[in-house]
């Protein structure tokens, strides 16, 4: 992983402006580490990583919401008042372990909160990819919102 970062580095220092603002925030801090720190994290990753997988020795899936918020205004990074440049990672409780244990996830419509979309998101074990596929169509199926749209501003 370490190499992969390095392998932006020209990237952040020579055509910065090809990233996106708050990417470009989380790779100076990424690169900034020491190497003792980039690797402790790493191995706490593979603790998550050890934990989850143990969670599912005895289930097929998780369900959760996939965002802790509703819809936000286009062109937003964060909601408002649920992160910051800082901690970008802040209002992505939901999906954010799942992409560092490299877990599968789907995220379905699953109706509406004061009028915005809301999601739920189906994590299923390493390489279950097809019980998240049968469990995202059964339950959109069961769509009983498929005729709702939300209302446009």
């Amino acid at each position: 992983m370490w190499s992969q970062l390095n392998r932006l580095r020209p990237v952040l220092e020579n055509s910065r402006e090809l990233l996106d603002p708050t990417v470009a925030h989380m790779l100076d801090g990424a690169l900034g580490q020491d190497m003792g720190d980039y690797y402790a994290k790493v191995f706490q990753r593979y603790d998550l990583r050890n934990r989850v997988y143990d969670f599912f020795a005895d289930y097929d899936l998780l369900l959760t919401p996939t965002l802790p918020v509703t819809a936000f205004d286009a062109g937003e990074d964060y909601p408002p008042g649920r992160g910051s440049a800082d901690n970008v990672i802040g209002w992505l409780t939901y999906t954010y372990p799942f992409n560092l244990t490299g877990l599968p996830a789907a995220s379905v419509p699953c109706g509406f909160v004061d009028g915005l979309p809301v999601g739920l998101q189906i994590v299923g074990r390493h390489l279950g990819e097809v019980d998240i596929f049968r469990a995202a169509a059964a339950f959109e199926a069961a769509r009983p919102w498929a005729d709702k749209r939300p209302e446009l501003h």
